[in-house]
């Protein structure tokens, strides 16, 4: 199974990157591919919104073509399942994620002479780290990707996430290295 963990951190030896560490590693223990890409250092520019990608059969089709995208995207393509790691900030993901996430029409061919989906069938998940209690701080986010995943006829396969009440050490702890790793083998179990 091929993964492309997406690491929508600013920091990129932060708090989201230790959580994400065990659950890579148990990915790779259990002969997955990944792929992980930082997000805080690629030029990710914003949706234009002018649905030229809408027009472009087969492939992406974006009009932004001198940026990092078009290579996220072809590995997003290439994967089994997306997992967005991020750090919740009031109470999303930080700007280079969701500006990827809004780049995400030329995947889907719903709105001009173009039709059919790159990724149709894909799966996604989400680990993130917050501040508050859980269900306020990341619903949003979770439901946002929910809807998100409907709409692109993706298959959402939930969240693991841990609060931050230590800095880094709440991300070491035996549970939160444990929970990533039970949560990388949950995903490898549904194929």
């Amino acid at each position: 199974m091929k993964f492309c963990v997406l690491m929508g951190s600013p920091k990129l030896n932060g708090n989201t990157a230790e959580l994400t560490k065990p659950f890579v590693d148990e990915l790779k223990r259990n002969g997955a591919e990944v792929t992980y890409i930082t997000l805080a250092d690629k030029n990710i520019k914003p949706c234009k919104g002018c649905y030229a990608c809408q027009h472009v059969s087969g492939e992406y089709g974006c009009v932004i073509d001198d940026d990092d995208v078009p290579g996220i995207i072809n590995r997003m393509i290439e994967s089994d399942c997306i997992v967005l790691a991020t750090p919740i900030y009031t109470w999303y993901c930080p700007a280079p994620m969701k500006a990827l996430l809004d780049r995400h029409y030329g995947l889907n061919k719903y709105y001009g002479s173009a039709k059919g989906s790159l990724w149709e069938g894909k799966k996604i998940a989400i680990i993130a780290t917050h501040g508050y209690e859980r269900g306020y701080a990341t619903g949003p986010f979770e439901t946002g990707i929910k809807r998100f995943c409907k709409h692109s006829n993706l298959k959402y396969m939930g969240m693991f996430s841990v609060r931050d009440e230590d800095d880094l050490a709440s991300f070491q702890t035996e549970s939160a290295v444990n929970g990533a790793r039970a949560f990388a083998r949950m995903l490898l179990s549904r194929e």
